[in-house]
Order: structure tokens, then sequence, then C-alpha cells
């Protein structure tokens, strides 16, 4: 792992680590038609330092994700007010470097605020460039007890993208305002990066990390907790069908208000992407919380969404590894429950379609991320045995048209194509807004549903998936393998797939696993859908 504290260190690392990128991808790194990742990203960790076990969890996916991480550590002067803790916020560069070594990061980037343009006599004479989010995202929450604290996170992190220009970079939901601000620069920039929100880690009290922890003292740590305990209290109250703001901020009001020396900055209940306040929750809203205990300020937040109720029927996202009859089992348990089977193949196929539809190269990946970036697929259940999706692309049924040999024969080279993906993952996070989706694969739960309210990872042993593929082989009147060479071959296949450095398979952390030994698909099916059935009823 490298430590580098320049700017020209940085650029000249990651320019050889792109350059090495492009010359040794080895084949099993290669994206195939389960994954929807590529090899050659680089995820970007911003950090202030003073890192913890939610740090951790951030590096762990954006190593997953990605074959370089780069983690930046750097207090950034301009996010804090002029009475705030810049001095003392915690410095520990060589617990820090641990820590990444651990999660296993490329290289850490460490600049003085010097380095990075915005010395302090350059802040007193207004001599740095700022980026300033929307007035209404940045002068609520903590934005009205922090004056200035959102351009000066806005600033740095927009130098960041720049000076690493990664493709995706890790950011906790702890900090709901902050991801709210930033996915709106994102966008509103044009900015290429993808922005990827990890779940809040907590300790076991509950108490959200933070690195300002460390300020408080045990008795301190343990009344604390109260914070996490009043948005338990409003959660129980929306499950149990509150809808209304000042109710649920009552509640979380009722339990803080047990430790006399909590001073409370705010309770609000507000849109998450939008940050607008909401006097009631029509599909979801953030309930955040800021107060101070002692001299150690602390924030926290839920989001309230109920998929139960009508607001958006549940996600069920099955994975596993090569074998295991994700595909035949996420059919019958679509069919079943009445949901819409997420047949990725197809969509590729429709974009494949599309293609040769409008006379345009495979090979003009230009004119296909257009075309694959306007267009609108659907996907309907339907009862035809054969065809139990039915495909629609730009209102036009093509449910029989992709099955076509043309379309076949070209569907590798156009789901090749990265722009292709990241278009058609987009449609499908766009349509689990809604829910009411079956989808399997290798990385569903952990990428592209991480929010699946029902996620179910299959498995088998070799000898019983070497025995169903040579049972398909039999049927297709394919030669015949020996199930020695079948059990080698899905080993072999097991042990790239789960070492990757790429997208390994992994069981989500939320999964149920099924293993399915002895058991028909239908048998499989059944299980999980009274788990599902089981899931709705506990709601």
């Amino acid at each position: 792992m490298r430590l580098l504290t320049t700017v020209a260190a940085l650029r000249c690392y990651l320019n050889q680590r792109r350059r090495e990128s492009n010359i040794k991808l080895s084949d099993e790194l290669l994206f195939d038609d389960q994954t929807t990742w590529y090899p050659t990203k680089i995820g970007l960790v911003p950090t202030m330092g003073g890192l913890h076990q939610g740090h951790l969890s951030l590096m762990q996916q954006a190593r997953q994700e990605n074959s370089t991480v780069i983690v930046s550590i750097f207090v950034n002067p301009l996010q804090f007010g002029p009475h705030e803790d810049y001095q003392r916020y915690p410095r520990t560069l060589g617990q820090d470097r641990k820590l990444c070594e651990q999660a296993g990061v490329d290289a850490i980037f460490a600049p003085t605020p010097e380095e990075m343009g915005i010395a302090q006599k350059n802040i007193q004479e207004n001599q740095v460039t700022q980026v300033i989010p929307p007035s209404g995202m940045i002068s609520s929450l903590c934005g009205r007890y922090r004056p200035g604290h959102f351009q000066g996170v806005a600033t740095i992190v927009t130098k960041l993208f720049n000076l690493v220009q990664p493709d995706r970079a890790y950011f906790g939901e702890k900090d709901g305002q902050q991801l709210a601000v930033i996915k709106r620069l994102v966008a509103d920039l044009n900015l290429p990066v993808e922005i990827v929100a990890c779940p809040t880690v907590r300790e076991a009290s509950g108490l959200a990390l933070s690195s300002r922890n460390q300020y408080l003292t045990a008795t301190e740590k343990d009344q604390a907790t109260v914070l996490f305990k009043g948005l338990q209290q409003a959660e129980a109250a929306f499950r149990a069908g509150v809808r209304n703001s000042s109710q649920l901020i009552a509640l979380v009001w009722e339990e803080i208000a047990k430790v006399s020396t909590i001073y409370v900055e705010y309770i609000e209940l507000v849109e998450p992407t939008t940050l607008m306040f909401l006097r009631k929750i029509e599909e979801e809203g953030m309930l955040a919380i800021a107060a101070r205990l002692g001299s150690t300020r602390l924030i926290d937040n839920t989001i309230l969404r109920d998929v139960y109720n009508g607001l958006r029927q549940p996600i069920i996202a099955i994975d596993g590894p090569a074998g295991a009859g994700k595909s035949t089992v996420a059919r019958q348990v679509a069919n079943q429950l009445g949901l819409v089977y997420l047949d990725t193949g197809a969509m590729y196929r429709a974009i494949t379609w599309l293609v040769l539809e409008n006379g345009i190269d495979i090979d003009d990946e230009c004119s296909i991320a257009e075309l694959a970036n306007q267009c609108k697929i659907e996907l309907t259940p339907s009862q035809n045995i054969q065809f139990p999706v039915q495909v629609w692309i730009n209102g036009i049924d093509v449910t029989q048209e992709i099955r076509s040999i043309e379309v076949t024969s070209k569907v590798s080279a156009i789901a090749a194509q990265n722009t292709v993906r990241k278009a058609l993952v987009q449609q499908q996070q766009s349509w689990g807004k809604k829910g009411g989706l079956v989808a399997e694969g290798r990385d569903i739960g952990t990428h592209v549903f991480p929010d699946a309210e029902v996620k179910i990872f299959l498995t088998a042993s070799v000898s019983e998936r070497a025995r169903r593929r040579q049972q398909d082989f039999t049927k297709q009147g394919q030669p015949e393998v020996s199930l020695e060479q079948l059990e080698r071959d899905i080993a072999e296949r097991d042990y790239k797939d789960s070492t990757r450095k790429i997208s390994p398979l992994r069981k989500a952390a939320d999964a149920v696993e099924v293993q399915t030994d002895g058991l028909t698909p239908g048998e499989v099916a059944a299980r999980i859908v009274n788990y599902y059935q089981d899931r709705l009823s506990q709601r």
C-alpha cells in the first residue's frame, strides 16, 4: 500500500495503475454475463481520518467492486466553523494506515491543506474558489448550525473527484444530508462518478460509529444511545401506521428527554433526496437528529419507507454460484407471487434487437450508448409457458423477436459494452423503486438491489450441481461429459468466482442461505415463497 502526500505523486500513481490495468487484465477478471463490474474501475473513499469500523465497511465494499481503491485522509479546514473542533479533530494516520491495509486499500492520499490549495491565509482572505450547493439543501438541518460547512464539503469533494477521477465514490448513510448534497452535486455538474451509499455501522449499543465518539466518556457513550432508541421508537410507530411528522418527531423527543444532559439541535423529518421538510410521509422520509452531549456533536438518522402497505412491493434478490438453479427458481417464485421476473438477459437481447433494427454497427459504441440511454424497456408477466416474461422496448412487443438467431449471435458483443450495462442497471434500479421484482444473479443483492427486502443465497454441493449440469447436457443432446470432469470444472469456477478481486461471489450479510441438494426447483421456490410470506406477516 502506498502513502501519497502530493498531487503530483497521486497523478503519477493513478496513471501507472491505469496503464497496468489495461495491460494485465486476466481472464478471470474480465466481466461476464453475471456481473456489472469492470475490472479497471477506481474507487474512492473520502475521509477525514480517525478511521473506524464504519470507514472499514466503506473500504471493504470499494475493494470488492474496483481494481484500485484510493482512501483520502484530509481534515478539511473549509468545513469547520470558527469555533469548531478543527484543531483537535482526531489525526491518527498511523492507526488509519493499519485499517486501510486490513481492507486491502491500494493507496492513501493524505495531503496538507497547502497541497490542496486551501492554506489558512487564503481562507481568511477569501482567496479560495468554492462550490456552493443549492441553498435549500444546505440551510436546514446541520446547515442551520454549521454555516459554510456544506460549501466546504462540496469544494473538497469536487477537488478530490477531479484529482482521482474515480468511477465510484463511497459515503456513509449516517451523514444523510451530506450524502444528499453530494448526489445533487454530481448530478448538477454532470460528474462521471457513481455515488455509492453504504449503510450506517453501529456499536452493539446502537450508537452510530463516528470519529467524534472518542471524545465521549464511558457514561456519555451510554447516554448517547438514546438517539438510536428514539429513532427506533419512531420506526416502530411508522410500522404501526403513523405517518404524521409531528407524531413521529414527538416520539423521538420523548425518548431523548430521558437524558437531561443531551442538548438537541434538531429532530426533523425530510425527503431524503431533496431534504425538503415533510408534514406526512407519502413514500419515504429521513428522520434526522443532531444533538450535543458535553462538547461532542452527534448526528444520526433513519429512512422510513414502508414497502408493505402499498407504497412499494418487496424485491426478492436471489444470488448464488453457477449451477445452483437461480434462473429456474426465480421464474417460479415470480410466477407464484405474481411478481415480475427481472429477466436481465431479455433486456440485453431487447437492446440488441433495437441496435439491429436501427442498422447500427455493433462496434459503434457511441451510437449504441445513445440508444441504450434513450430507450425504455418494459417487462410484464405472461401466461405463455414458452415466454414467461413479455418484453417491450419503446412500446414495441419484441418477446419473440429477441430470440432470433441474429439477435442471439450479437447479444454478447452488445452486453460487453460498459455503457449498455450501466444504462440497464439504472433502468433495473429505477424499476426497483416500485418493487414487485424477483431478480437473480451474482451481485443482485449486493450491488443492483442492496436494499432488497428479501435476499436469498442459493447454493448446492459441487457434486449436485455437476449432476444437474450433466442432465441438462443430456436433454440438450450435447456430448456426454463425465461427472468427475464437471465437478472439476465447477470447483474451479467456484474458486475463481469467490477469489476474484472484482465482484467476488459472496453472500450478502442479510441474505438467507438455501441449500438445494436433493430439492427440486419447485421445492426451493416453495421455501422462498414461504419465507417471503412470513416476512410480510411479521410486518
